[in-house]
Formats: C-alpha cells, sequence, structure tokens
C-alpha cells in the first residue's frame, strides 16, 4: 500500500555528478538507497544458500518470497526474531520496484521507502512484516506499484 506522501522528506536526493572531463552528468544511486539494497542482497544471499531459491529481481520471483513468509509465519517464530529477515525481503521487494519503474528509495528517521515515478510512496519493509502477519503481499505491493510504469 502506498505510504502517506507527506510522510517525510529523502534523506538524499540524487545529485548529479560531474563526470572527471568535464562532461555529461552520471546519475547516481541516492543515498538512502545504500541500506535497504544491501539488506535484499543479503535477503537473495541467504535464501540462495539456505534454502536454495534463486531471486532474480523479477515481479514473479516475489511469489517465491511471499511463500517463504508463509512457511516461517506457520512456524510460529516471534517477529521480534524474524524482524532482520522480513527488512531483507521488504528490501528485496522495493528493488524489484525500483528496478522496474525507475523508483528511487528515501529514507527519514530510519525509515525507508519506494518513491515511484509518479509519486506515490511506497513502504515494502512493513508490507512483509505485514505479510507475516497474514495481511499483505509483497507480490501485490510490487504489482500495485508497477500497475502505472
Amino acid at each position: 500500500m502506498p505510504a502517506d506522501a507527506t510522510a517525510g522528506a529523502p534523506a538524499d536526493a540524487s545529485a548529479g555528478v560531474t563526470a572527471p572531463d568535464g562532461t555529461a552528468p552520471q546519475r547516481t544511486r541516492p543515498q538512502a538507497a545504500v541500506k535497504p539494497v544491501r539488506w535484499a542482497a543479503d535477503a537473495v544471499a541467504a535464501l540462495r544458500e539456505g534454502a536454495r531459491l534463486r531471486l532474480d529481481y523479477s515481479a514473479q520471483s516475489l511469489w517465491r518470497v511471499d511463500r517463504v513468509i508463509e512457511e516461517i509465519r506457520r512456524e510460529g517464530a516471534p517477529m521480534q526474531a524474524v524482524d532482520g529477515v522480513l527488512r531483507g525481503f521488504g528490501a528485496y521487494a522495493g528493488e524489484v520496484v525500483v528496478r522496474h519503474t525507475g523508483a528511487e528509495w528515501w529514507a527519514t528517521g530510519g525509515e525507508h521507502w519506494v518513491r515511484t515515478p509518479d509519486g506515490r510512496l511506497w513502504d515494502p519493509i512493513e508490507e512483509a512484516r505485514r505479510c507475516y502477519t497474514g495481511h499483505g503481499s509483497l507480490r501485490l505491493l510490487c504489482r500495485d506499484a508497477t500497475a502505472g510504469a
């Protein structure tokens, strides 16, 4: 679900960086993307090594992530014990949206959102937590976030 667009400002907007030879500026990923990109990569590595699941940053791969979250939920682990894993899954879903829509990560107060080109803010990390409680879907969040792309 989209977050309230007034929820916060970007920690650091994308900035153009002039190339050493003074030619056209290059686009860099915003500083807000650093942590979620790392969390997503950690989730991909953990699933590849632990569960032998390959994630390829496609929208279809989120079906597998939703199923993994459901399996963890059925095991009955307390939310505190799996919060880091859920954060990684949410960051992975956010990266799927970023890569398929040209969206950007935004951050404020330790929270991270994805802002799609249409200006909507999405909270995939919170959506992963909602999945764990049986009330969310990373696959559906991605579908909704990429619908206009």
